[in-house]
């Protein structure tokens, strides 16, 4: 389901406020593969609900380069929402997820094991209220920039 950005703050303090653990994660999630359903799975496993923080399509030019995203945000939105693994997903265009961390106030902050505390700017935010923040290993050989270089060398 799909959560406007400016709802976003309210809605988790309801999901809150009922007594569910919420876990966070973010991310382009422009071509989907095995790796992605993985890491998703295993974040979803930490709580009660995962909120999926969708990078927007210029945020994604940004981050990843012009010839990026492959697939729009509300076409992206729709394909990781269908997982069951996802209960909810939320745009940002901001460089990070710092502000949306702040209105989500998750219990546990879910992020790939190619990032540390020293570089995810939201570890600080999720640590100063009592989160916790959860690395989960990556999935060898699986990237969407692999997708695509494999693509483009045929």
């Amino acid at each position: 389901m799909l959560i406007p950005n400016e709802k976003i703050e309210d809605f988790c303090a309801t999901l809150r406020a009922a007594g569910q653990r919420i876990v966070f994660t973010n991310g382009c999630f422009d071509i989907l593969h095995a790796g992605h359903v993985r890491y998703l799975t295993q974040a979803r496993s930490l709580g009660d609900c995962l909120v999926l923080g969708l990078n927007t399509d210029a945020s994604v030019r940004r981050l990843k380069g012009e010839t990026r995203p492959v697939n729009r945000e509300l076409d992206r939105a729709e394909v990781v929402g269908a997982l069951a693994a996802v209960d909810y997903v939320v745009l940002f265009d901001e460089p990070t997820a710092e502000a949306l961390v702040e209105k989500v106030r998750p219990a546990v902050y879910a992020k790939g094991g190619d990032y540390t505390r020293e570089t995810l700017p939201e570890a600080k935010i999720v640590e100063r209220y009592g989160g916790e923040v959860h690395f989960i290993g990556l999935v060898p050989g699986r990237s969407t920039t692999k997708i695509i270089e494999r693509i483009n060398r045929k």
